[in-house]
């Protein structure tokens, strides 16, 4: 178990005569088949225990502060097909529980105790045991959970940067890359590989690997298409390392070489990109972030002469939402978008480009935030917008209507949120002549 995150969970609880009862994960298979999905632990069990295998339960003492890990009883079937069984001794030593017990004392672990309750993240995991009376309590325990995971632990940091580390690793492989002619899945497959070759051999999430019309798709994940000279390429992946995630976004043109179009596109997200990562520090809200990123992005437009018209103006009329339709940026660790985002109380704001931000929230060190502005031409949000007869007259309607299949720029980096302001996860290329560099060497 890991002690310090049963301690915070803990210190949310009153002393009273209660139990904390977190499942673990269980293999999933195929459909109807008897084909193995790959295992990932479920967040909050890995949270406070470390276990990374399966068929374990944990339960918590609120009063004693005791840890107890339950572990499987496995057969011998099990040790011809998964390899080897491991003994009570090899997890004490290696988890360090108060106490551990085989999955077949679960339910006297529970009652032994005599609790006057038993808080749970879903009753029906424990439906049709035998708890003597015992109350099942579901209000409070995920709030708690989510409260803990919020702000990181150094040792939940060492293994974000590490993430980091090993994905930005991974990126620049996938930037020397990108070539005309070649598919989206062969960039996949690039990043995979050296995210596996550095030893992470689990993606945080399935990437998107956009080409030309496709990265302007938020969710792209067909990632079949051959791209082509004059393109865009955006890749949005990371890997993960025991379970703490890394979430990273680039834009490459394909051939090596911005033209002048996509170089000022690239360049009114790389500044509110950059902008937004140096005010992101302690005591600033969320949403101030993305409404400044707007601000910033639609200022890079102006410039383009692609919008028209005064920046303030612009902004009421929620110009930016045409071009940036998605939030900022959202929470980062054990999950690729951490929860937490809204705290009780907190709704979401009903605006345009902004009523999906992830998260509202005010920045505290020791959180791990997104930083992602992007700007997207995308038919379905343009074409109406061109027909409007507010909207039109501050766009360029003509330079708009060929741009429909431009596609979109993102880039997304990874920050610590810190005493002093942030620490950076992310370290991959981003400026246009140093990514023409390495595209063209």
């Amino acid at each position: 178990m890991i002690k310090l995150h049963c301690q915070k969970l803990l210190s949310l609880f009153n002393d009273e005569n209660a139990l904390i009862y977190i499942k673990g994960g269980v293999v999933q298979h195929r459909y109807d088949t008897d084909s193995e999905l790959a295992f990932r632990q479920e967040s909050n069990f890995l949270y406070l225990t470390g276990v990374e295998e399966p068929d374990f339960h944990f339960v918590l003492d609120i009063k004693s502060g005791e840890g107890h890990l339950i572990i499987p009883q496995r057969s011998v079937q099990y040790a011809v097909w998964n390899g080897i069984v491991r003994s009570k001794e090899f997890y004490q030593a290696r988890f360090s529980p108060d106490y551990i017990h085989y999955d077949v004392e679960l339910e006297s672990v529970l009652t032994n105790r005599k609790p006057e309750k038993i808080y749970v993240l879903d009753r029906a995991q424990v439906a049709g045991w035998n708890l003597n009376g015992i109350a099942l309590v579901e209000e409070g325990l995920r709030e708690a959970l989510v409260d803990c995971r919020l702000i990181k632990t150094e040792q939940e940091i060492e293994h974000l940067r590490h993430a980091g580390k090993m994905t930005s690793l991974a990126h620049i492989e996938v930037l020397k890359a990108v070539k005309p002619n070649k598919y989206e899945y062969e960039l996949k497959a690039t990043f995979e590989y050296h995210c596996v070759r550095h030893g992470l051999q689990f993606q945080a999430y399935n990437g998107i690997y956009g080409s030309g019309p496709n990265s302007a798709i938020l969710h792209y994940v067909e990632n079949n298409r051959q791209m082509k000279d004059g393109e865009l390429f955006l890749i949005d992946s990371g890997a993960e390392w025991h379970g703490y995630a890394h979430d990273v976004t680039r834009t490459y043109p394909v051939n090596g070489s911005f033209d002048t179009l996509q170089a000022g596109v690239y360049e009114a997200v790389l500044s509110a990109h950059k902008n937004s990562i140096e005010r992101a520090k302690p005591g600033v809200k969320m949403e101030d972030l993305h409404i400044a990123a707007a601000k910033d992005l639609l200022q890079g437009l102006k410039d383009m002469e692609l919008v028209y018209g005064d920046l303030d103006d612009l902004m009421e009329k929620n110009v930016f939402a045409l071009f940036f339709p998605h939030g900022l940026g959202h929470f980062l660790g054990l999950d690729v978008h951490d929860p937490g985002g809204y705290p009780k109380g907190v709704e979401r704001i009903d605006r345009p480009g902004i009523r999906f931000l992830r998260a509202r929230r005010i920045l505290e060190p020791g959180m791990v935030i997104t930083i992602e502005p992007g700007c997207y031409f995308i038919p379905a949000l343009l074409e109406p917008a061109l027909q409007d007869a507010q909207l039109k007259a501050y766009l360029n309607v003509r330079l708009l209507t060929d741009m429909m299949h431009f596609g979109g720029v993102r880039i997304e980096d990874n920050l610590l949120i810190t005493p002093a302001g942030y620490e950076n996860l992310t370290d991959i290329p981003k400026e246009r002549k140093e990514i023409e560099s390495l595209m063209l060497s």
